[in-house]
């Protein structure tokens, strides 16, 4: 498994790769391919809670998830994304529910969409033992504020951003996701920090990449556009399904190969 030191020192150097995974199968085959980080994203609220963004994702929710991921991979970092509200709120309720994650669910670390109220908070993790992910640029757990729109193309909010980023390094967070902010930009944060730069949305100067796994597998109904589908998951699931409701409906299935018969019942009745 790569450590959270090991992540930190590939800064500059080996592409890092992160996926989301929300259950034990997703993370088992996220494993198998080589995945460097896998990400218990609270991107679970759109991917899988069927919510509409991921605002309502709880504690629970990303807890039991975390959990999952944790028992299917042996080999890959785990890292829990903290839902909207888990933190920031005061130190002590951030604390705990960061660290239930560590000690409860097998978390490596934790993620945590970064703002002024969060440094402190990185600061006392990081301290705890707990490793921290920064997260900076478009963060969706502000989707009442800023929208999903890009961040970061005006000269205030780029240096806002890169600021941020500075600050929770300082902090002691040993890598920051950079979402969906210009490329050029991503570059510049890049070059200035140096821990690792994971991004989303944000060109390929950074120091990895990190995707949902939906998109990945093309299990969305619609990709973002700083994202690719690299399979069509869902029509094989959607044609799968078909298939089988098709053989139930005539007959087909169960075959006589599905079945078994016990011939001491042949004259029960």
């Amino acid at each position: 498994m790569p450590t959270v030191q090991d992540i930190r020192q590939m800064a500059g150097d080996e592409p890092i790769t992160m996926v989301t995974a929300y259950d034990a199968v997703t993370a088992t085959l996220v494993e198998e391919a080589g995945v460097d980080i896998a990400l218990i994203g609270d991107s679970m609220g759109n991917a899988v809670l069927g919510y509409d963004d991921t605002l309502p994702v709880t504690v629970d929710e990303v807890a039991s998830r975390t959990g999952a991921v944790a028992r299917g991979t042996d080999d890959t970092l785990v890292v829990a994304d903290m839902p909207f509200l888990s933190f920031g709120t005061d130190l002590q309720t951030s604390v705990e529910n960061c660290g239930r994650m560590v000690k409860e669910e097998g978390a490596n670390a934790v993620k945590i969409e970064s703002g002024d109220h969060t440094i402190e908070l990185t600061e006392r993790l990081s301290d705890l033992g707990i490793p921290v992910v920064a997260h900076v640029g478009l963060t969706p757990q502000s989707v009442n504020q800023t929208g999903y729109t890009r961040q970061g193309s005006d000269p205030e909010q780029a240096r806002e951003i890169a600021r941020l980023a500075r600050e929770h390094e300082k902090a002691g967070a040993f890598a920051c996701i950079l979402e969906h902010i210009p490329a050029n930009l991503a570059a510049q944060i890049t070059d200035d920090l140096d821990i690792p730069t994971i991004g989303i949305g944000a060109g390929s100067e950074c120091d990895g990449q990190v995707l949902v796994v939906n998109d990945i597998l093309g299990l969305s109904e619609r990709t973002p556009p700083f994202a690719k589908a690299f399979g069509n998951v869902r029509e094989e699931m959607r044609s799968a399904i078909d298939d089988y409701v098709t053989a139930v409906e005539d007959g087909q299935f169960p075959a006589e190969e599905h079945s078994h018969v016990a011939e001491e019942l042949d004259e029960l009745y």
